[in-house]
Formats: structure tokens, sequence, C-alpha cells
């Protein structure tokens, strides 16, 4: 027995996903009406698809400020996408604003794991080291691994969870921005700066 998909619960989805409303539409009927199982689909698609469209050239998009209330803390950001048409669309933008304002409030070190400073990974990996001492080598391995990722977490913008919508990771709503654009997008670098720091 298949669920009716109503018109409600296709822009519903659309509103919450961004995807177009035929993928929405059909992403409910492969889920026989479930929105959470609709939702997964979209992202799904939404990943496979910013990975196809990763390898085409970013070389229009922004550079976007922000300063924090107060004037103690200010990010420059570069935020790159393929057109003009798109670096001018409000949700585009607005995009980039969100991930000004995150950085502000959550000061990554980098954008991906492969621009951490080896020097940081390095001290990382000696204090998780340090912390396990006299434990099983198999252990102190896990646990090495398993605190470095806690550190990649923290540090590296992608993989933060969005400020925002902690559900979602940066690296998340990139792709959610790629779909909705369909363009490719990609954070090129930021700086944040703090006074006194």
């Amino acid at each position: 027995m298949s669920t009716e998909i109503t018109a409600k619960m296709v822009n519903d989805l659309r509103k919450a996903t961004g995807a177009g409303l035929m993928k929405c539409k059909k992403a409910l009927v492969d889920a026989n009406g479930d929105v959470e199982e609709a939702t997964t689909i979209l992202r799904k698609q939404g990943e496979a698809n910013a990975v196809k469209k990763g390898d085409r050239e970013a070389k229009d998009g922004i550079i976007e400020s922000y300063i924090h209330l107060g004037g103690k803390v200010g990010v420059l950001i570069e935020v790159n996408c393929e057109t003009d048409f798109v670096a001018r669309n409000d949700d585009f933008k607005a995009f980039v604003k969100d991930i000004c304002l995150h950085i502000a409030a959550v000061a990554p070190t980098a954008v991906t794991r492969e621009e951490v400073p080896a020097e940081l990974v390095e001290k990382e990996r000696e204090i998780a080291a340090s912390q396990a001492e006299g434990k099983p080598p198999m252990a102190v391995q896990k646990i090495v691994e398993g605190k470095l990722e806690k550190f990649y977490a923290q540090s590296v913008l992608l993989d933060q969870p969005f400020v925002k919508n902690p559900d979602q990771t940066i690296r998340d709503l990139v792709t959610a921005t790629i779909q909705k654009t369909g363009e490719n997008i990609q954070i090129r670098r930021f700086t944040r700066y703090q006074l006194g720091a």
C-alpha cells in the first residue's frame, strides 16, 4: 500500500532540503511518504552530485567580511563558485555570511584536514600518546586515532558542526548549497581576527 504524496508534503520537503520539486516528489514516492527517508535519499543524491561537480573549476565567487558585535572578532573569507550569476544570488550570499558567522563563533584552524599545520597534528598526536601511556600498543593506536579525529572535528572548518544547526556539518551545508545552486562551491580560504590574540 502506498502513501498519497500531497503537494504540501513535496513543498515542505523542498523548503527543508532546497532540492527541486520533482526531485522531492520522486524521493517521497521512493520513500513511500516517509519524510525522514526522503530527506536521506535527497542528501545522498546531493552528496553524489557534489562529488561530480567537485571537479569543475570554481573561479568566480565573493570575498565577504564579518565583524562581530563589539568589534572584537572579525572574519574575511573567500568562497568560490563557477559563475558570477551564482555569486550574486541571495542564497549564495546568505550561505557565505553563515560561514563567516560560524568562523567568528568557533575559530577553526583550517578549511580542510590537509591544510592543518603538520606541527599541530604532531603535537596532538604526542599529547594523545602520552595520555595513553601504559596501555597495550593496539589500544594506544586506537586512542591516538580517536583523539586525532576529535581534534580534526574541532579545528577543521568542513568537519565542524554548523553553529546554527549542530546536526549538520559545514561540509553538509556546502553540499546542500551545491545541490541548490547546481554549481561547484569551494571555501577557498579565511582569516579570523581577534582583538589581542
